[in-house]
């Protein structure tokens, strides 16, 4: 099977499964809330896309085995480059600081005392346990734009490398995100001193927070390789991706309570692949729920199609990025 054919089954599965979704998936949770007809189709065609690609990634895992074990094989030669890259950007990072590794900590905790007194005291939202509520989404959209954004230069950043000897191009971004993973852990035990010293409940569900985290990681994995490979291309992407990060952040339900929103706003705030995450996280973290079948195979779904279009493009363009660096 080539290309062309997978994604016209990526298609055809699509339609499928959004018209058996339609007809038979009843109302989530917070469609249920409004009892609006739009949010249902919004539903359903993000539930019939993770599904469909889904399945199309377990097929081609199956069908392309041979390819598959090839660049495992690649990835075994250079694991040792990559742990090697993972650590230089984690000790790059604090170089020459004081407190070094301490920032890690503080950083999240600095931000959510800021955002906290603003918030609380001058929009007055009424948020129970204010504090856990945003930074337990602050930390996963501050690894996701760290992570892309760092991903998006890694190319360009080693041209003197893939210039001299030969590299497999996707270690760049991949080493980049992994680094920004392990600033992430920093920022959850974070996440806990905060938890201890606000009085927040503690849920057993908090145990599951790695489950999010993968989600998110799998997904920024997947922009970051894309964004590595198109700003070689094209040098004004970090510009335009600055811009798109700013926006993204006030789509996603950081800072503000998702009730306060129009019903047309909610609606569309549910195509932000963040919005489920943070949700996911705020579910273990806050309500001690562990959330339902449907958005796992959204936050799914998401990681998924991020990660296709990452390494589709990496791949079938890596050979050309010696000419443009």
């Amino acid at each position: 099977m080539t290309k062309k054919h997978f994604v016209l089954l990526t298609i055809i599965l699509t339609g499928l499964f959004y018209v058996l979704f339609i007809l038979f998936l009843p109302l989530g949770e917070q469609a249920a809330q409004i009892g609006h007809r739009g949010l249902q189709i919004i539903y359903a065609g993000l539930l019939s896309m993770s599904v469909s690609i889904l399945l199309i990634f377990i097929l081609v895992v199956f069908v392309k085995r041979g390819y598959i074990q090839g660049q495992m094989y690649t990835i075994n030669r250079f694991k040792h480059l990559f742990f090697l890259m993972v650590k230089r950007d984690f000790i790059t990072r604090y170089r020459r600081s004081v407190l070094g590794v301490l920032w890690s900590l503080l950083n999240p905790i600095v931000t959510m005392l800021i955002l906290t007194m603003v918030f609380s005291f001058i929009f007055r939202f009424q948020i129970e346990h204010f504090p856990v509520y945003f930074l337990s989404a602050q930390i996963l959209f501050a690894f996701f734009s760290e992570s892309t954004n760092q991903a998006m230069g890694s190319v360009i950043g080693n041209a003197a490398i893939i210039k001299k000897v030969y590299v497999p191009k996707y270690l760049f971004p991949v080493s980049k995100v992994t680094s920004a993973l392990v600033n992430l852990g920093f920022a959850f035990i974070g996440l806990l001193v905060i938890i201890t010293v606000t009085d927040a409940p503690f849920h057993w569900t908090i145990i599951l927070t790695p489950i999010p985290m993968f989600y998110t990681f799998i997904f920024a994995l997947g922009v970051g390789m894309f964004l590595s490979s198109v700003s070689v291309f094209f040098r004004d992407v970090p510009h335009l991706y600055g811009v798109f990060l700013t926006l993204l952040q006030f789509l996603t339900p950081i800072f503000y309570p998702v009730s306060m929103l129009p019903p047309r706003v909610f609606q569309l705030i549910h195509l932000n692949p963040l919005f489920h995450y943070v949700t996911f996280m705020r579910y273990l973290v806050l309500d001690g729920v562990i959330p339902g079948l449907w958005i796992n195979v959204m936050c799914i779904g998401f990681a998924l199609l991020a990660l296709c279009i990452g390494l589709y493009t990496t791949l079938a363009r890596q050979d050309r990025y010696i000419l443009y660096l």
